[in-house]
């Protein structure tokens, strides 16, 4: 994981696996606001579980309170490993989208990262409420 500020990627976004496959492996999303509040809640047939979410809750008030504390800006994301499973916080405009990945995130470079990231970032909360996977919790 780096810690600098996500460039945006020079390589197109067709990089990426296809948005379908992407998708396929999440199984978890929630919406929180910039307070660390959470707004809205996903579940897939795959998981039911929204025990995740609390973790991530606790992560934003950290991450809030160190950056307060210690004056750090630009916080772009965080990754937190939950046993075999990931969930990435990423940053948008408007909000944090925290996604459980089915499968632990590991990245071969802070490139991939970075674009892994800016896929997040453009991923549209449309999507979790048309998608057929998703289930408002």
């Amino acid at each position: 994981m780096t810690t600098a500020k996500a460039p945006t990627p020079t390589q197109p976004a067709s990089s990426l696996p296809a948005q379908d496959a992407m998708v396929e492996n999440i199984i978890g999303a929630a919406i929180f606001d910039f307070s660390g509040l959470p707004q809205e809640y996903f579940v897939t047939p795959d998981n039911e579980s929204t025990s995740w979410v609390q973790l991530v809750f606790q992560s934003l008030g950290l991450k809030s309170l160190l950056m307060s504390s210690l004056k750090l800006e630009g916080f772009s994301y965080i990754c937190i490993e939950l046993g075999q499973q990931t969930a990435i916080v990423v940053r948008t405009k408007e909000e944090y989208i925290a996604l459980l990945m089915r499968q632990s995130l590991v990245f071969d470079t802070a490139q991939d990262s970075d674009r892994f990231s800016h896929w997040v970032r453009q991923f549209e909360r449309r999507l979790l409420h048309d998608h057929a996977r998703f289930i408002s919790a």
